[in-house]
């Protein structure tokens, strides 16, 4: 036994399906059109006709321009849309310009006659130049229509854990730097001492470090010890930090360097 398909109602009336129109359903003419073409002002229909003929402001033929603003005009009426005043100024413009630029001009001996579209085109410059900047700032990424703020809340029992940032190179030879310039302040005289290998000196660094949970750079090095034992010091703790037995570590980025033993 095959089942019957039942088509979809047109649409709800109060909750009950409409699946055939009423005989007297009367549709204006005017419900069909669609226009392709919205403009904010006479400027902006004037512009988008200009660049549409793909025509220089500067140098705009000021007659088929007029010709196809005024059909549109005439489109507007015939859609029985209340036109504003500014659109009926801009044709009656544009008509007195075209028509000035067809008569004949007169030779005077004096300064020449102004050109009629110079206002005009200043106009349009300036609004080409705002709208274009509107264009672009539209077309950055707009808060709450192309980027969307998510608005999750953590689960209670979720904490968060404070990664410490690590300890670059750079960061390490600055620090080492500034032991070295309190050695330089420090040095009055020159005793010779038994120069340490660095094995000896990295036996004193965790003996140093034993017991102690974090301990800062500048305190492994001894400034009485001059440049040389200061940099058999550096040596001996890069050489820790190359075989796991210590690590560099930094509560936050450009802030102290400490040193721990594993």
């Amino acid at each position: 036994m095959q089942g019957t398909q039942q088509s979809l109602p047109l649409a709800l009336v109060r909750g009950e399906p409409v699946r055939e129109l009423p005989a007297d359903l009367f549709i204006p003419p005017e419900a069909l059109e669609v226009f392709l073409e919205s403009f904010e002002g006479p400027l902006d229909l004037l512009l988008y006709l200009i660049r549409k003929q793909k025509l220089d402001i500067v140098e705009m033929a000021i007659a088929p321009v007029t010709d196809q603003y005024l059909e549109y005009i005439e489109l507007l009426q015939g859609a029985r849309v209340e036109l504003a005043a500014d659109y009926l100024v801009m044709a009656a413009t544009l008509a007195e310009i075209k028509s000035r630029l067809l008569l004949p001009r007169p030779e005077l001996e004096e300064e020449d006659e102004a050109d009629p579209r110079a206002q005009l085109i200043r106009q349009l410059k300036a609004y080409e130049v705002i709208k274009d900047a509107q264009q672009r700032l539209d077309a950055l990424p707009r808060l709450e229509r192309d980027v969307f703020q998510a608005k999750v809340l953590p689960a209670p029992d979720i904490k968060p854990v404070l990664v410490p940032p690590s300890v670059s190179l750079v960061e390490l030879a600055g620090a080492f730097a500034a032991v070295l310039k309190r050695v330089e302040a420090t040095e009055h005289h020159h005793v010779r001492r038994e120069q340490l290998s660095t094995r000896e000196r990295m036996t004193q660094i965790l003996a140093m470090l034993e017991g102690k949970s974090y301990v800062p750079f500048e305190q492994l090095f001894d400034v009485s010890e001059g440049r040389a034992g200061v940099v058999v010091s550096f040596l001996a703790l890069m050489e820790l930090v190359k075989e796991l037995l210590v690590d560099l570590i930094q509560a936050q980025p450009l802030s102290t360097i400490h040193v721990r033993a594993y």
